[in-house]
C-alpha cells in the first residue's frame, strides 16, 4: 500500500473554493467511510479546517484522490481540478508533519492545528478507516508538532486566528477598552475570541442558541445573547465576530443594512463563511475573512532546531515503513525457500529429519550471507553465533 495525500490549501485555493469542500465532524466520518469503500483504498483520514481540506490515503493507487473526495462530499470535481495538490510517499509524510507543527498555516506556528490533526485521526479511528500506515504517520506528525511547540519559539505574534483577529482590531481602533463587541458562536474559536476581547477591555457578549446551567460554557466576564436576538444586539456595537460551523450565513447583507448603527468592523472566522461577503460593500463597515488575517508562510526559512525535529521524525517513520515492507517480503522469501527445498535433488530420496533441517538451514544461511556480503563482518557473524548458542528454549540450551 502507498501513502498518497491530496488537498486544498489556503495558499493555493481561495476561501470561496475551500468553503465548498469543508466538513463538520459528522460529515468527516461519513466521508472517510465512503472513500475507504472505494476499490484499492485500505485506509483514509480527512483533515478539514479553515485553512485546508486534506485527504490522506493508504491505497494501491487507482482513481484520482481528489475525485474520490469530491464524490464523497457530493460536489462536482471540475471546479476543483486545478486547485488540488497531490503528494505521495515521503513528500506526503513530510507535509503532514509540517502541518501539525503549524508551519503550513496562514498564521505561522498556529496552536490549534495540532488538535485538529489529532481529531482527524480520532474520527478515522472511530469510523474504522485508520489502518496501521495512517496511525503511524499521524502519531509521528503529532509528535513532531508537540516537540516543535515545546522546543522552538517560532513567533512572538498571536498563534491563533482569534488572536490575530484581536490584533487586527487593535490596529483599527487602538485601545479596545470600553468598545462593544458581539461574538456569534460558542465553539472553541468563538470562546477564544470572546475571552481575548474581554481581556482587552471590550464589553463582550456571546450568542447562544440554548443555555443549560452547568453545560454551556460562557467565557468569564462575557454576557449572553440569545442567537435569535443577535441583530438587535449587533446594532450599535463596534465589533462583530462570527465563528460557527453553520452551513448558512449567520449575518446577511440585508440584515446588516437594516441596522441604524452597524458595527464598524466585522470579522468572519468561519469556513464556510458566516457573514455574507456583500456586507463588506456596505458603507462604514469593514469586513475581514480568515484569509485576511495572515500572510502565507511558505517562504519562511525553518529554524535549524525545527528542521532537526522534522528530520528525526521522518527518519523514524521511514524506518517503520521499511520494516513493514520487509515483513511483507519475508513471507514471500519463506515460501520461495520452502519451494526450493521441496524441489531440491538432495531430498529426492528418503531423508532423515536431521538431514532435512541441516539442508534447510544450510541453504537459508548461504542465501542470506550472499545477499548481505557487503554489510557483514566476521565479528558480526561471531556475535550472531554466540546468540544462537546461548539462546534457551524453556530449560533446554541449544548447542
Amino acid at each position: 500500500m502507498k501513502l498518497i495525500m491530496t488537498g486544498l490549501e489556503h495558499g493555493k485555493a481561495p476561501v470561496e473554493l475551500r468553503e465548498k469542500l469543508s466538513f463538520t465532524r459528522q460529515q468527516t466520518a461519513e466521508a472517510v467511510k465512503a472513500v475507504r469503500d472505494c476499490p484499492g483504498v485500505s485506509g483514509c483520514v480527512l483533515i478539514s479546517t479553515c485553512n485546508r481540506t486534506e485527504l490522506y490515503l493508504s491505497c494501491a493507487g487507482g482513481e484520482e484522490p481528489g475525485k474520490l473526495l469530491c464524490r464523497a462530499a457530493g460536489v462536482e470535481y471540475a471546479p476543483f481540478a486545478g486547485a488540488f495538490f497531490t503528494l505521495s510517499g515521503e513528500d506526503a509524510a513530510r507535509h503532514l508533519m509540517e502541518v501539525a507543527a503549524g508551519l503550513r498555516s496562514r498564521i505561522w506556528g498556529e496552536d490549534q492545528i495540532i488538535s485538529q490533526v489529532r481529531q482527524a485521526i480520532a474520527i478515522a479511528r472511530e469510523a474504522g478507516t485508520a489502518d496501521a500506515l495512517l496511525e503511524t504517520l499521524f502519531r509521528s506528525a503529532v509528535a513532531a508538532g508537540k516537540e516543535v511547540r515545546t522546543r522552538v519559539r517560532l513567533t512572538s505574534v498571536p498563534t491563533s486566528a482569534a488572536g490575530t483577529a484581536v490584533e487586527l482590531l487593535r490596529d483599527v481602533f487602538g485601545d479596545l477598552a470600553h468598545r462593544r463587541a458581539v461574538v456569534i458562536g460558542n465553539g472553541e474559536m468563538g470562546r477564544l475570541a470572546a475571552s481575548l476581547l474581554q481581556r482587552a477591555g471590550c464589553e463582550t457578549s456571546v450568542t447562544l442558541r440554548t443555555y443549560r446551567h452547568g453545560e454551556t460554557i460562557v467565557p468569564p466576564g462575557c454576557g449572553v445573547v440569545p442567537y435569535e436576538d443577535r441583530m438587535r444586539h449587533i446594532d450599535g456595537c463596534d465589533i462583530l465576530i462570527s465563528a460557527t460551523t453553520s452551513p448558512h450565513y449567520t449575518v446577511k447583507a440585508e440584515q446588516m443594512a437594516s441596522l441604524e448603527h452597524p458595527p464598524r468592523v466585522a470579522v468572519d472566522l468561519a469556513i464556510p463563511r458566516d457573514i455574507q461577503p456583500e456586507v463588506g460593500e456596505l458603507s462604514g463597515v469593514s469586513l475581514y475573512n480568515i484569509d485576511d488575517l495572515g500572510s502565507v508562510a511558505d517562504h519562511r526559512t525553518l529554524p535549524p532546531a525545527v528542521e532537526e525535529i522534522l528530520r528525526a521524525q521522518m527518519d523514524n517513520f521511514s524506518r517503520w515503513m521499511n520494516y513493514r515492507d520487509c515483513m511483507t517480503s519475508v513471507e514471500s522469501l519463506k515460501q520461495a525457500l520452502v519451494n526450493r527445498l521441496l524441489t531440491s535433488p538432495e531430498l529426492a530420496g528418503e531423508a532423515s529429519p536431521e538431514e532435512v533441517v541441516e539442508l534447510a538451514v544450510g541453504k537459508t544461511v548461504d542465501l542470506l550471507v550472499s545477499g548481505l556480503a557487503g554489510r557483514i563482518t566476521p565479528d558480526s557473524l561471531q556475535h550472531c553465533e554466540s546468540k544462537i548458542r546461548t539462546r534457551t528454549t524453556g530449560r533446554r540450551v541449544v548447542s
